[in-house]
């Protein structure tokens, strides 16, 4: 068996190791302290049950199983976690088994004996817990994780979409539709094909034909909007003082 664990904390990585060495001393125990090292351990060696916290920094532990979608084998899994009991309620309710800390021997062997991959409808619910701060891009065969907070628009191209952060370009395989609902209100609709971060708007100005378009702090790009969508963007900056 492949076992891989997830945690910022290295003694908690260590205990969890030994723990599992104990129950199986033939076992594979490999280790990832964020969520961009779990993704990349999961494609190149597809464990067969992750532990996983739930809190850690950049990506929490509910997000990243939530990326385990995108996998080719998804593992088992078992979350880990400090919080109380009350806290932990969405877990029971959904029937996702977890561990709390410091983890007993003889709980983690029971966990391990029903563990099964989290199925769609239990992550989705989880995921109401917790928002989501990253979304996953396959880019030539791996997985890439990229923070929302550095997106600075998205637009539909052909069959794909097209997202535009402050130093990279991405194209994942996604509707706007879908795009804007997990990404929430943070991002603003300007046309049917474009969706663009209210982090990064600087303003509105003419192009060279006299259609209005957006434009942003740090990168050059501008996106034209929509004759629909015109009034609602210059109420959003002027509510805000940029308008």
């Amino acid at each position: 068996m492949k076992y891989l664990v997830i945690d910022d904390e290295f003694l908690a990585r260590a205990r969890l190791k030994e723990l599992l060495l104990r129950i199986d001393p033939s076992a594979e125990v490999f280790e990832a302290e964020n969520g961009q090292q779990a993704i990349d351990f999961c494609e190149k060696h597809e464990p067969d049950t992750a532990l996983v916290d739930i809190r850690m920094p950049g990506i929490s532990g509910i997000e990243l199983v939530y990326h385990f979608s995108a996998l080719e084998k998804t593992p088992a899994v078992i979350f880990t976690t400090a919080y109380s009991e009350y806290a932990l309620e969405a877990f029971d309710a959904n029937a996702i088994d977890y561990l709390l800390k410091p983890v007993q021997i003889d709980r983690l062997k029971r966990a391990l004996q029903k563990a099964n991959p989290i199925s769609e409808t239990q992550t989705e619910s989880l995921r109401k817990t917790s928002r989501s701060m990253h979304i996953s891009i396959s880019q030539k065969g791996k997985i890439k994780l990229v923070p929302i907070q550095n997106i600075c628009y998205l637009k539909a191209e052909n069959k794909y979409v097209m997202v535009k952060t402050l130093k990279e370009e991405y194209l994942m395989n996604d509707t706007l539709n879908n795009l804007e609902s997990e990404l929430g209100e943070n991002f603003l609709r300007v046309h049917r094909n474009a969706l663009i971060s209210t982090e990064h708007l600087e303003g509105l100005e003419k192009n060279e034909d006299g259609q209005w378009c957006v434009f942003f702090r740090g990168i050059e790009d501008t996106i034209e909007i929509s004759r629909r969508q015109t009034p609602t963007i210059r109420a959003w900056l002027k509510n805000r003082g940029l308008d």
